[in-house]
């Protein structure tokens, strides 16, 4: 199977729509028939989660794409449903960086660092230097908690207010950043503690 995120808008619409093909249809049918046949049932949760994979990455391209098209401060919600479809079921930590143009359009987003269950290494040199690589006028930086509490830890607070810090030296501005934890999703701006 190829990787879904290296494949075409068509790729993935086709293999979405796509009718199951005739030995998975007897799997299916088979797993219908006999409910006990594991192997069946591994298959055919293969082909679901195969799917809502699919779906997940295709609503993802269509926020960006809009994110690329509008102010994402205007639109905070399509932030965070980008957000919650990236990385609100990953079981491990991730670092992101939407970087965004002088009229607050994205220009990208990044996954940035990856990490553990509890932790993930920034680096704000390097957060610094890849928004100077995609000239950057301002960021929203995220993360996600595997455990599903949305609530800041003090180096969350403190990492903040360090990159909020770098980036300000080279007239970048940090517009806010989101804890993803779930459907839930924290903004430190909306908090007051930005």
């Amino acid at each position: 199977m190829s990787k879904i995120s290296s494949m075409s808008r068509t790729q993935l619409t086709s293999e979405l729509v796509a009718v199951p093909q005739s030995a998975v249809i007897a799997e299916l049918s088979a797993a219908l028939a006999a409910p006990y046949d594991m192997v069946a049932l591994a298959s055919h949760e293969t082909l679901v989660q195969r799917r809502l994979a699919i779906a997940r990455e295709l609503l993802l391209r269509d926020l960006a794409e809009q994110m690329q098209g509008r102010s994402v401060v205007s639109s905070p919600g399509m932030v965070r449903d980008w957000l919650r479809l990236h990385c609100g079921h990953v079981e491990h930590e991730v670092f992101l960086a939407l970087y965004l143009d002088a009229r607050n359009c994205l220009i990208e987003a990044q996954e940035l660092f990856r990490g553990t269950l509890t932790h993930t290494s920034v680096y704000p040199r390097e957060v610094v230097k890849a928004a100077l690589a995609r000239n950057a006028a301002s960021l929203i930086v995220a993360h996600n908690h595997p455990s599903g509490s949305t609530t800041p830890s003090h180096a969350d607070q403190m990492l903040t207010k360090m990159l909020k810090s770098a980036l300000e030296l080279v007239e970048i501005r940090l517009i806010d950043h989101c804890i993803v934890a779930g459907s839930e999703v924290l903004s430190f701006a909306e908090q007051g503690m930005l």
